[in-house]
């Protein structure tokens, strides 16, 4: 059976609409709870959300879901994603669960599922959930009903375990650190570890009020904290996202560095002291060519996953690589986190330029990226891919990149997209490629 309500990140839509509404989040939560029924021990879950309006709603909704299957409950309030995924394995619950869309509008919401080891769960364990969904799912008698508690020290608790990360000697003095947490989740504990290892912090987006969660603020809206950064002369900016689970960063020169220079900057650090595991690392067909020769000419291998960071972390696991990440900022280390925690690799990078005493703007310029364009062309119904002049005109563009680039094709998974993307060292080439598909692909779904 496939999945029709988990996507590449759990469940995610318009709350009130579709999937998303309280009735569907108390069914995945009896479901949930019945897939993890395992030995006779009484069983818990530990429920997180972001800053989104809609969470107090689908917190109730799964919290009367877990219990009415004998599942205990324990709520933590605001906290990014992967403290989420730590509480599940430090409270020795049987699963965890997070509230929360990321980086999308506030008027969204999603649910995504941890199992017992902090990992995010499988697609035969998401197919099996919706399976239960779908039938009668039997509720446990009056006194076997779950009971549901909140806990005041998880924010404590996370803090504690992501200044962990970073080396005991290493302190963030005479550091000016601007904090953007999007009015998320991680609106409370980030600027709280960074400054409780010495350094000045001038925050931002750490107001949310429901509704404004990623609005103008965040790493999906970067023009705030580069103004600030550059205001306030600060050494470097730090951008997450609603879930905090990502982040860019800005020099203090107040430009924006990505995830594929975070990657390299980490990998190579790491490799210089013999921490970094499989020889390389895991990002996404997205990254830049200048991310994987750069590894190449320190003798490391690029492995390039799906988009998503469940198929980066796939990826990892089986290859036994302790980095990995996205462009788009999903920085997943494996040392420290089971899943993308975007304040641990901010304190990694923090911790690179005290050690490096060099401006952000030369130690995050590791690689000469190259040209990169994507362009999205929408089309109505059919699968234009698939039309013969579409395929001669993309087996052109690769016969021409051959050796100079790389091209990209790409349906969404999400939205009737087609996603075009090349990268060389021609920028014109490059354009011309992509103009090219993108105007074949317009004309087959005409």
């Amino acid at each position: 059976m496939g999945r029709k309500l988990f996507g590449t990140d759990g469940i995610r839509g318009r709350t009130n609409s579709g999937a998303m509404t309280a009735a569907t989040a108390m069914k995945v939560g009896q479901a949930a709870g019945r897939h993890f029924v395992r030995g006779g021990h009484r069983h818990r879950v530990v429920i997180g959300k972001d800053t989104r309006l809609s969470g107090y709603m689908m917190e109730s909704a799964l919290v009367a879901g877990f219990t009415s299957v004998g599942i205990d409950v324990i709520m933590t309030g605001p906290l990014p994603t992967p403290a989420i995924a730590l509480l599940t394995r430090e409270m020795r619950a049987d699963l965890g669960v997070m509230i929360s869309a990321s980086h999308n509008p506030f008027a969204d919401n999603g649910i995504k599922l941890f199992g017992p080891d902090g990992f995010k769960l499988s697609d035969e364990a998401e197919a099996e959930i919706e399976r239960l969904m779908e039938t009668e799912i039997p509720l446990v008698p009056a006194e076997l009903i779950g009971r549901a508690r909140r806990i005041e020290d998880a924010r404590g608790r996370y803090i504690h375990a992501v200044k962990d990360s970073v080396a005991a000697e290493i302190r963030f003095d005479g550091l000016k650190v601007v904090v953007d947490c999007a009015h998320g989740a991680a609106y409370q504990v980030a600027p709280s570890a960074i400054w409780e290892l010495g350094a000045e912090v001038v925050a931002l987006g750490v107001s949310p009020n429901g509704t404004n969660i990623n609005d103008g603020v965040g790493s999906t809206a970067i023009a705030a904290l580069q103004a600030k950064v550059v205001e306030e002369k600060a050494d470097i900016g730090i951008a997450l996202d609603g879930d905090a689970d990502r982040l860019i960063v800005v020099d203090e020169r107040g430009r924006a560095v990505d995830g594929d220079q975070i990657m390299a900057l980490i990998a190579g650090r790491m490799q210089d002291r013999g921490s970094l595991k499989g020889g390389g690392i895991v990002a996404t067909v997205m990254s830049n060519l200048g991310l994987e020769r750069y590894l190449n000419g320190r003798g490391l291998d690029l492995v390039r996953a799906k988009v998503g960071d469940r198929y980066v972390l796939e990826a990892m696991k089986a290859g036994g690589y302790n980095v990995g990440g996205e462009q788009s900022g999903h920085m997943i280390l494996l040392d420290y986190a089971t899943t993308g925690d975007g304040t641990v690799a901010a304190l990694r990078v923090l911790a690179s330029l005290v050690r490096s005493g060099k401006p952000a703007s030369e130690l995050l310029h590791v690689f000469d990226p190259v040209p990169q364009l994507l362009k999205n062309v929408r089309y109505e119904s059919g699968k234009p891919l698939d039309d013969p002049q579409v395929q001669a005109v993309i087996a052109e563009a690769e016969a021409a990149l051959a050796g100079r680039g790389r091209l990209v094709i790409r349906p969404s998974g999400t939205e009737p997209v087609i996603r075009v993307m090349a990268e060389g060292d021609d920028q014109g080439q490059v354009e011309q490629v992509v103009d090219a598909i993108c105007e074949a692909v317009r004309v087959a779904a005409a």
